[in-house]
């Protein structure tokens, strides 16, 4: 294996290849990464990833770079004969993925994507007790990430770096798992494909990006998802997805793996399969990879429409509505208002919030 994009998130996957290694199960056989790499490796190192694939012709890559990176190292990848595991989100528009599709199947190659929540058996135990017919679908989650958050990298927070367009924002990369969850609770209970986006996209700071969302989003059998999402919140959500029907609610809290079936509480659900590992299990035994590029499509729809020129700049929240503690900021009530809209489900601008603006309404194209 080799890893592009050695440091941030990247040691995690550093440590998962120990592990393998460990195991007898696979051996890392470089690193690459533009900045000096922490801490120092004891593989070959390179700062150019096309150095690193012809110098050490890996099998299997983990491509874990900045999202607007990740479609030509993609490309560089499987033309070099590999096998990829793709950090989400795995590309930033509709065109990109089916460029990365037709590059997998011309070249008969597998690239695994990772939304590692999508592996859990906790996941697949609410997948099968989805109310029928769901009636109501959302996702909820109140995250904080203060100042250091946005200065961790010059792309953070930012639409556009160099006079490249950049893929962040809270719907699409912190709690991009949250849509995506929600976006396969919706495929899986047979509602079709996301058609309408409607959406509000706040921010405490002076950044590009929203930190604070949200969006309605139909699908083609009318059912609306709605996700209330926030970087500047209270107390902690970490992250639910709820599906309720004429007989009851199945909600998952997808990044502890806890389950709430109709009529009981919270309970732990433990078990998770390694998207890394079930990549290695497909090559060797041809088993379905449980997140495919296939299965992403729908969120991709959804990022194109967040992230086109013509969709409007998050709304700066002002200081009667944003509490400052030093590099903290904390949209005052948020979490309450999170509840409030996916109760309804409603909008905040649709709730008669003083500060809600206009949603950005855009019909979802056909892939």
């Amino acid at each position: 294996m080799a890893l592009i994009g050695a440091n941030g998130h990247g040691r995690w996957h550093r440590r998962r290849i120990a592990e393998l290694s460990a195991d007898g199960i696979a051996s890392l056989a470089g690193l690459a990464d533009p900045q000096p790499i922490d801490p120092a490796p004891n593989v070959p190192a390179f700062t150019d990833h096309r150095e690193l694939l012809a110098a050490t012709a890996p099998d299997v890559v983990v491509i874990c770079t900045p999202p607007h990176t990740h479609l030509p190292i993609a490309l560089d990848a499987l033309a070099a004969g590999c096998d990829l595991l793709l950090e989400k989100p795995p590309v930033t528009s509709v065109a990109a993925h089916e460029t990365l599709l037709a590059a997998l199947r011309s070249t008969g190659r597998a690239c695994q994507v990772g939304f590692q929540a999508l592996g859990s058996v906790a996941w697949s135990r609410f997948r099968e007790a989805l109310p029928s017919p769901v009636t109501g679908l959302t996702a909820v989650a109140s995250w904080k990430r203060d100042d250091a958050y946005y200065a961790r990298s010059p792309w953070a927070g930012r639409r556009v770096v160099g006079g490249r367009p950049v893929v962040d924002g809270a719907l699409v990369n912190p709690l991009a798992h949250a849509v995506m969850q929600a976006l396969a609770a919706g495929a899986a209970a047979g509602a079709g494909r996301p058609r309408q986006l409607e959406v509000e996209r706040y921010r405490v700071r002076r950044i590009d990006v929203e930190d604070t969302a949200f969006a309605r989003i139909t699908f083609d059998n009318g059912l609306p998802l709605l996700v209330a999402v926030t970087l500047a919140g209270e107390d902690f959500i970490a992250g639910e997805i709820e599906a309720r029907g004429p007989d009851g609610r199945a909600l998952l809290e997808y990044p502890t793996d806890r389950l709430a079936l109709p009529g009981a509480g919270l309970t732990d659900v433990p078990g998770r399969t390694d998207l890394l590992t079930d990549l290695l299990r497909h090559r060797r035994e041809g088993t379905p990879l449980l997140v495919p590029l296939e299965a992403t499509a729908d969120f991709t729809v959804v990022l194109e429409a967040l992230t086109l020129p013509d969709a409007p700049e998050p709304h700066l929240l002002n200081s009667d509505t944003v509490r400052v503690d030093g590099p903290d900021r904390t949209i005052t009530g948020i979490n309450a208002l999170l509840r409030r809209a996916a109760a309804t489900p409603a909008l905040p601008s649709e709730l008669g919030v003083p500060w809600a603006v206009t949603p950005y309404r855009r019909r979802l194209p056909a892939t």
